[in-house]
């Protein structure tokens, strides 16, 4: 069947399901239960068939939205937030998947840039982070502190300037999807380039290792999650440019709504990083093992998250 008619011959029972699972909170358990049933088939077929169609993520969320009709507690409003990050958010991203590898490409392709860029002409470390900055750098590693810019505040206000900025970087990284996806890959871009040259920086000093083990106790989980609010901005775009089947006010309302899930999701992610680089970060010191743990734990925790759990989840949804 082409993917026309299958809309055509289901749109009306789809609609149906929105209405229940979204508006109607005393709807009959067991007719939800039942419903979400013929979602998954719907959603299996799709796949199938249209594995890569707005058709086959619109019954994702959906079939999604009808678990959590049947089985979420309405009651506990803690219950209704763990559900957000253990069910709606990977549910999204495994939606996002494409997107979220097209924005490690472009972040990554960027930090390659920036490397060579800077290795080519020193003069490029100043014009993409600034001279305040380079000289500062600079003077501390004369001072045969490298890192002292992480000492320099009061941990907790430094952690809460940092958030602030990173949580704007991330949303401004998701509403630069606005202008059909490039302004997200624009955004995505500085950041790579920024990085790139910032690593080449400490690796012209002859610091580059050190600096590492440093930046990214808390860099893991801030850059990989600008990579996912990317990736957010992107859904977004896309929603204005692909709408396949869909009115493109349809395809956008779609696109907004699960970017929003994943750029929201990714906050509080930020909000630790922040508080690992006000807090921790600064004890530029300490042993190896301590520092290679905390990094290696926050790339477990992302890849696990943001991709190993979306699949399995992805697949027990469509088994149960």
């Amino acid at each position: 069947m082409r993917e026309v008619a299958f809309l055509k011959q289901n749109a009306e029972k789809w609609k149906q399901f929105e209405q229940l699972v979204r508006h109607d909170r005393t709807g009959d358990p067991d007719r939800l239960a039942e419903l979400f049933i013929e979602v998954t088939d719907d959603l299996a077929y799709a796949r199938t068939f249209y594995p890569n169609s707005k058709t086959t993520r619109y019954l994702n969320e959906l079939a999604a939205e009808v678990h959590a009709a049947v089985y979420r507690n309405k009651k506990e409003e803690t219950g209704r937030l763990l559900y957000f990050w253990r069910y709606e958010v990977p549910v999204a991203v495994r939606e996002a998947h494409r997107e979220l590898a097209t924005a490690f490409i472009i972040f990554i392709l960027a930090l390659g840039l920036g490397v060579l860029s800077t290795l080519g002409d020193a003069d490029f470390t100043r014009l993409i982070l600034g001279d305040a900055y380079v000289n500062m750098t600079l003077e501390n590693i004369e001072k045969g502190d490298p890192m002292a810019v992480y000492k320099k505040m009061r941990q907790a206000d430094m952690t809460f300037y940092i958030a602030l900025n990173n949580v704007r970087v991330t949303f401004l990284a998701f509403a630069a999807g606005l202008l059909f996806s490039v302004g997200t890959g624009l955004v995505l871009f500085y950041n790579g380039v920024m990085l790139g040259t910032f690593h080449t920086l400490f690796f012209r000093e002859g610091l580059l290792g050190s600096s590492l083990l440093v930046v990214y106790i808390h860099g893991t989980l801030e850059i990989l999650a600008i990579i996912v609010a990317g990736a957010a901005g992107l859904v977004l775009g896309n929603g204005l440019l692909f709408p396949g089947t869909y009115s493109r006010l349809r395809s956008f309302t779609m696109g907004a709504k699960r970017g929003l899930k994943i750029v929201v999701g990714v906050v509080p992610i930020i909000i630790v990083a922040a508080t690992l680089e006000g807090f921790v970060t600064r004890y530029t010191g300490m042993p190896l093992a301590l520092s290679l743990t905390i990094i290696g734990g926050s790339l477990v925790f992302m890849l696990w998250y943001f991709i190993v759990y979306p699949i399995r989840l992805e697949r027990r949804l469509l088994t149960s």
